[in-house]
């Protein structure tokens, strides 16, 4: 999956369409993620000793990944995820890690 706790994210199709939001959780086996403010449902409570009057609350529920679209932080559009790959020492690189960079600006998103 390539979203990641704490990446923005744009919602490009459902009920909250434009909207943008941080990811709050990732569920990669479902293929799914929580992102704040998006995708909400109210959620109806009997009175209980954790909330004594009940009542009606709203809740995160999770989005398909495939409905949301990264944000890039140094270009602010949205755009898909590319990776660059490392170069040995022989060949004279000095990065350990696959990164993560924007189609678009081609800068590093981690």
């Amino acid at each position: 999956m390539r979203l990641k706790k704490g990446d923005t994210v744009l919602i490009i199709s459902g009920k909250d369409r434009g909207k943008r939001g941080v990811i709050e959780k990732v569920l990669p086996k479902e293929g799914k993620i929580l992102v704040a403010g998006v995708n909400l449902a109210k959620l109806h409570l009997k009175p209980s000793r954790k909330n004594p009057h009940g009542g009606i609350i709203n809740k995160v529920v999770p989005i398909d990944a495939s409905n949301a679209v990264l944000v890039c932080s140094h270009c602010s559009q949205p755009s898909k995820v590319s990776y660059k790959l490392p170069v040995s020492p022989s060949q004279g690189g000095t990065e350990k890690k696959k990164t993560r960079i924007c189609r678009k600006c081609q800068e590093g998103l981690d």
